[in-house]
Formats: structure tokens, sequence, C-alpha cells
């Protein structure tokens, strides 16, 4: 393939698949208001942070790691706060200690943090406003989790930088189904082993921890218990669950990311994963496997961004069924059906926030993939031009995340409202 995709291809693998601890949204809360402590030179004696709808729908209902079973804004930039290191960015509270972890409490409860609503701004948006005598620092997060691109101190800018979309980041226009199966073919592993080998790491062993112990509604746990013999699509349900299970409540292992959600990420690593262990592959067909696996779901989520009222479960879960086509030697027509029947199915499930419901989410998301791909390595597939399936697997993808971006930000409005108690249901 060109030199010049390839290359923007593992960029964009370096740059998606990164380590993060907890739900992503009140981690980078936590790391902006690190940062602007960092900026301040001494704790704040008031704080406010200011945080799109999407940012207060994903922190409200979801556990900040080490914080003692808090949820909320405050919480979690409180904890940035108090025990924070900025330069690990996405595990920025990961050092914490109980000492620290009780004063964050202690500091939540005297309502030193101050939290809002900010209006007309993009979803992925953060800025915490510390305040300390006449001192004020200033740190904005925008467009994705770990991007600073504005600090201020008494009101002078000391940084500022584009949004994401204008920086040199990793070109996801390049993003196509042919070259993404191309590139999963033909890749240098020593190009992306790394960044592979951490995601199945991390995101394995936050799945094993939902599956030993009783995290939030214990969805991943339940699948399996409730069969008598748990097949191998149920097997792959459960583990993408259980991974989710931890993390929405709080469990303090990392994960690694796909399209800014750790969500996303364990969902698509462990069906892949449960798969290629069932499957005997070798280790260069599971690495080959996730990178299709990352880069289909990157190019799904491209086209709806990283926040939105659409459930990125899905993407992630369509994705993981083309790794699982992958292993079993799927072509291009197969992967491509695999997607119109998987999201021309449960494509349109609302994101009502980070919470425990998601494991359950997760699942049904895996299973309508699998399902789409046992339709599609059989010939069958929606037909074209019915809904929103479209004559080519490019449109029907572009068509989901048109829906996902515009079609549904009025339902992500009603959602925040109603979770805001602003409307009357």
């Amino acid at each position: 393939m060109e030199k010049i995709v390839y290359e923007n291809y593992v960029k964009i693998l370096h740059e998606e698949l990164i380590p993060a601890m907890g739900c992503t949204e009140p981690i980078a809360v936590a790391f902006a208001a690190a940062k602007a402590r960092e900026v301040l030179g001494r704790m704040p004696q008031r704080m406010v942070v200011r945080s799109s709808g999407n940012i207060i729908k994903n922190v409200k209902g979801v556990v900040v790691p080490n914080s003692g079973g808090q949820k909320g804004i405050a919480a979690a930039a409180v904890l940035g706060v108090v025990s924070g290191r900025p330069e690990l960015e996405l595990q920025v509270i990961s050092q914490t200690t109980p000492e620290q972890m009780e004063e964050a409490k202690r500091l939540v409860a005297q309502g030193i943090c101050d939290c809002q609503l900010a209006e007309g701004v993009e979803n992925l948006f953060i800025r915490a406003e510390l305040y300390a005598d006449d001192d004020c620092a200033v740190v904005e997060v925008r467009t994705k989790h770990n991007h600073i691109s504005l600090i201020e101190k008494n009101g002078k800018v000391l940084f500022e930088q584009p949004d994401i979309e204008t920086s040199k980041a990793g070109d996801k226009s390049l993003l196509n189904l042919r070259d993404i199966l191309t590139f999963a073919n033909e890749v240098n592993l020593e190009d992306v082993q790394e960044v592979i080998k951490t995601q199945i790491e991390y995101n394995s062993a936050i799945s094993e921890e939902g599956l030993k112990n009783p995290w939030g509604a214990q969805v991943g746990r339940t699948l399996l218990e409730s069969i008598e013999h748990p097949t191998l699509r149920a097997k792959a349900r459960a583990a993408a669950a259980a991974g989710s299970d931890a993390r929405m409540n709080g469990c303090a292992l990392p994960v690694v990311i796909n399209s800014g959600s750790g969500n996303q990420g364990i969902t698509c690593t462990m069906p892949v994963v449960t798969y290629a262990k069932a499957l005997g592959s070798t280790q260069e067909q599971l690495y080959r496997a996730m990178v299709l696996t990352n880069l289909i779901s990157l190019h799904q989520k491209r086209y709806i961004g990283n926040l939105s009222a659409y459930c990125g479960a899905v993407s992630a879960g369509t994705a993981a069924a083309c790794g699982i086509a992958y292993l079993e030697g799927a072509d291009y027509d197969v992967i491509g059906k695999t997607i119109v029947n998987s999201i021309g199915n449960v494509g349109g499930i609302v994101c009502d926030g980070a919470k425990a419901s998601c494991a359950a989410k997760i699942a049904s998301a895996v299973e309508s993939g699998i399902m789409g791909y046992e339709m599609a390595k059989r010939g069958h597939v929606y037909p074209f031009g019915e809904g929103l399936v479209e004559t080519d697997y490019e449109q029907t993808i572009r068509n989901i995340g048109y829906m996902g971006r515009v079609g549904m930000k009025q339902t992500d409005v009603t959602i925040l409202n109603l979770m805001l108690d602003k409307i009357d249901a």
C-alpha cells in the first residue's frame, strides 16, 4: 500500500490506543484540574469546572477510581487537584494514596468545587479554573481527552494550541475498509506490536477482574452463570461486558482505549482475544486481527465523533466481529457485510451516560456483531437500499455516522436535560 497511508495508519494506532484509568471523562476532568493545580503552584481555595453536556452526562453516574466510591465532576476534579500527576495524562490519579483520597472527600464535602454546564461548546470541552487569593489558573481540554488547548495564569496565556482536528494528528480521513484490510495483512508488526500487546494485556486483566469479582450490575458474570454450558459467543460477550462492569464501578486497573473510550477499547479487544484462544490462532494472527478491529472502530467513530448520543459500543462491537471474521479468513466482502448487518441492527442505541448499564449495551453490541458475521459468511446481508443500508459498505458507514452525529443531536440535548432535571418527563 502507499507509504503515506501506511505511515498514517501506524500513527493513528499509536495516538489512539493509549492507556487510561477508569471512565475516560472523569479522568479527563481530573487531568485538567491537576494541570491547573500545577500552573497555580499551590492548593486552591476554590475552583470552578465548566464542561460540555456530554462530559457531564458521562461523569454523573460512574465511580471515579481511587475516590472512595464517589461519583461526579467535583469528585474527579478535586481528586485531580489533591493527588493528580498531570504528566501521567489519563492515568493522572493512579498514584493516589489513602490519605489523599480522604482529603479529597473532605474538600468535596466542603463544596470547594463549583460545577457548571458550558453552553455553546463542542461535545468534549472541560475548563478548570482554580483560585487562591489573587491568583487564578485556567486549563482547557478540548476535542480529545488528553488534549490541552489552553493554559492561562492570572489572565496571561501561557500556552495555546489548535483543537486536535487541525493539529498534526493522524489523518483519519484516509481510513477506508479496503485499505484497513490491506494494512492488517501487510503491516510490519514491529511498528504496532507495543500498543497492541499492551491493549491485550491491560484489557484482558480488567475483564478477568470483572469476571472474578462482583463489580456493578455483574453483567459479564450473569451471562456466564445463566447458561449451563456457555457457548463461545456467550464467553466473548461476557469477557467484554465484565471489563466494563469493573471499569464503570471504580476499578483502578488501566485500560487501553479506542476512540477516547475505555469501554470501546475493551469491546474491541475481548471478543477477538476470546475467539483467538478458542481457534488456536497464532500471536501474529491475533495482532493483525486487532489492528483491523481497532481501525474499523475508529473509522466508524470518525463520522460520529468521540462523544454523542450514539452508543460507541455499537461501533466497537461491530469492529470486534470483523476481527473475529479476519481470524477465520474472511475476505473484504464478508467483512463489509458483517458491518452492514451489525450496524443495520443495533445502530442507534442511545448513550445516556457512562454507568453500569454500559456493560449490557456492550454485550448486545457484540452479539449483534457476531450474528452479523454469521449471516455474512453464509452470504446473507440486509438488502441494499433499505433504511440506512446503502449500495456500498462505506456509504452505509457514512449514513450511520451522519445519523449519530447530526440526526441524534437533539436526542443528546433531551437526554442531558432529563439527567439534569431540566424537563418534566
